[in-house]
């Protein structure tokens, strides 16, 4: 088999930059020509072996980092954002996209940045009659989806977070400590907890420094939110310096990355890294397992299993998704090169989605998208109890999956047939830029295919898709 060749430039330059080197110098310190190396940083020429180990050595540089992995999520939300009807015409090819999200990323995030601000602003003068009402509304979710990008970008670990977290939960002694750990870490704070008849979550009185939380919740979520006030008071001076190192755009959006950053502490201290990183590998990333030995939510397990991309303590790449019934997405992670749509719901081929009809069970499921690469899905319900007679449960499901060369990790592989092709379902991003011609659960046509319409002739779909 043939070896993929790495193109990382931008990388490159990108490094050579921080250092404060001249292309002289630097070629210098790596052994190679000035002239190879402005030919590696334009991607005209793979990164060598030899360089790749100079970087290691020279400069301390953990190699995953040359990976094509921001490559990938940029080229996948161009190829995305370049499919609305907005772009008369063609998509470029292929290459091209890849070309910009390796050669120019600064210029694909600002092409990603401007057609969200062009379909944020076209929805408004769609829906003018609405505009006033719902005016205040929909400036929320630009501050989210900017949050949801940082995170996104930076592969949903924040390095600074959670070694503060892990060097945190290593003075507890452990999860049946965290909880008297965390209450110790605020009363030295001068912050008093108490527990209430209430369906609000967590409250916080600045003023006498005193937090109530809901007795009616499970006592992990109890915990976190204890943790989660722990990073608020005293971790605010390194949640405020990654807020600065963020540069967020609204006021709004560091208010929201904050709280984002809290709940991160929160769960990297419930489940410190290198210990929870082991334990996933020795128990094969059994989510029950781990929620019973970190005293964690099955949904935590699931998303601190997708933030295991510490340097040179990389854990399985796994995608992460929550979604509602509605089918919309509403926490979203990928490490693999699954990425999911930035527009709309999910697939809904995939399993998440039959979750709800089976709660309290895991389904697998094995499935494959239209570039060819193949996945293994673990989905389960995680609807919340209301805690009360009458109150309403919020019900939501999770998918928790890896490519298929890490299958063997997971205990969920077990005894599932892997030798048939016919056994790996076809999934898509969404339909508007599914390539696949004949999906029966396709919801609207394809924006990059021509259909035909015969009023003789009604199949599964009313067209068909050249």
């Amino acid at each position: 088999m043939a070896t993929q060749k790495l193109y990382a430039g931008a990388k490159l330059r990108e490094l050579r930059t921080k250092l404060g080197l001249t292309q002289k110098d630097f070629a210098a310190r790596l052994g190679v020509s000035l002239p190879y190396l402005n030919q590696m940083e334009n991607n005209n020429r793979p990164i060598s072996t030899t360089v790749v180990l100079a970087l290691a050595s020279e400069f301390g540089l953990d190699v995953t980092e040359l990976s094509a992995g921001d490559s990938e999520r940029l080229v996948s939300d161009m190829r995305e954002a370049l499919a609305d009807p907005v772009f008369q015409g063609k998509l470029p090819p292929m290459a091209d996209i890849r070309l910009t999200a390796s050669n120019a990323p600064a210029l694909a995030r600002a092409l990603l940045d401007l057609h969200q601000s062009y379909r944020q602003v076209h929805e408004r003068l769609a829906s003018l009659d609405e505009a006033l009402g719902r005016e205040e509304a929909r400036a929320a979710p630009s501050a989210w989806e900017e949050v949801r990008d940082f995170f996104h970008y930076c592969d949903n670990y924040i390095d600074a977070v959670d070694q503060a977290a892990e060097h945190f939960a290593g003075r507890t002694g452990g999860h049946r400590n965290m909880r008297v750990a965390a209450v110790s870490a605020l009363a030295n704070a001068g912050v008093t907890v108490e527990f209430e008849d209430t369906d609000t979550l967590r409250r916080f009185d600045p003023d006498s420094k005193t937090l109530v939380l809901s007795g009616r919740v499970a006592a992990q979520t109890q915990t976190f939110q204890l943790l989660l006030q722990v990073a608020l008071t005293s971790q605010n001076k390194l949640l405020e310096a990654t807020l600065d190192l963020a540069r967020f755009t609204t006021s709004d959006a560091r208010s929201i990355a904050k709280i984002g950053l809290a709940n991160y502490f929160a769960g990297a201290a419930l489940m410190p890294y290198t210990r929870f990183h082991a334990a996933a590998q020795s128990c094969r990333h059994d989510l029950e397992l781990l929620s019973s030995q970190f005293g964690a939510s099955i949904e935590q397990v699931a998303h601190r299993l997708a933030t295991l991309q510490r340097p040179a303590a990389k854990g399985v790449p796994f995608f992460f998704v929550r979604v509602d019934q509605a089918g919309t997405i509403t926490k979203r992670h990928s490490a693999t090169r699954l990425q999911f749509a930035r527009f709309g719901g999910a697939c809904p081929l995939w399993n998440v989605h039959r979750a709800f009809e089976t709660p309290g069970r895991f389904l697998r499921q094995l499935a494959e998208t239209p570039d060819g690469v193949r996945y293994i899905s673990l989905a389960r319900d995680i609807s919340k109890p209301a805690g009360r007679f009458g109150a309403p449960v919020r019900r939501f499901a999770i998918a928790l999956g890896c490519e298929m060369r890490h299958a063997d990790q997971l205990v969920y592989a077990d005894g599932m047939d892997m030798s048939r092709d016919s056994a790996f379902e076809p999934i898509g991003i969404s339909c508007r830029i599914c390539e696949r011609k004949a999906c029966h659960q396709r919801a609207v046509p394809p924006l990059e295919r021509h259909l035909i319409v015969d009023q003789n002739l009604r199949e599964t779909l009313p067209y068909r898709v050249e």
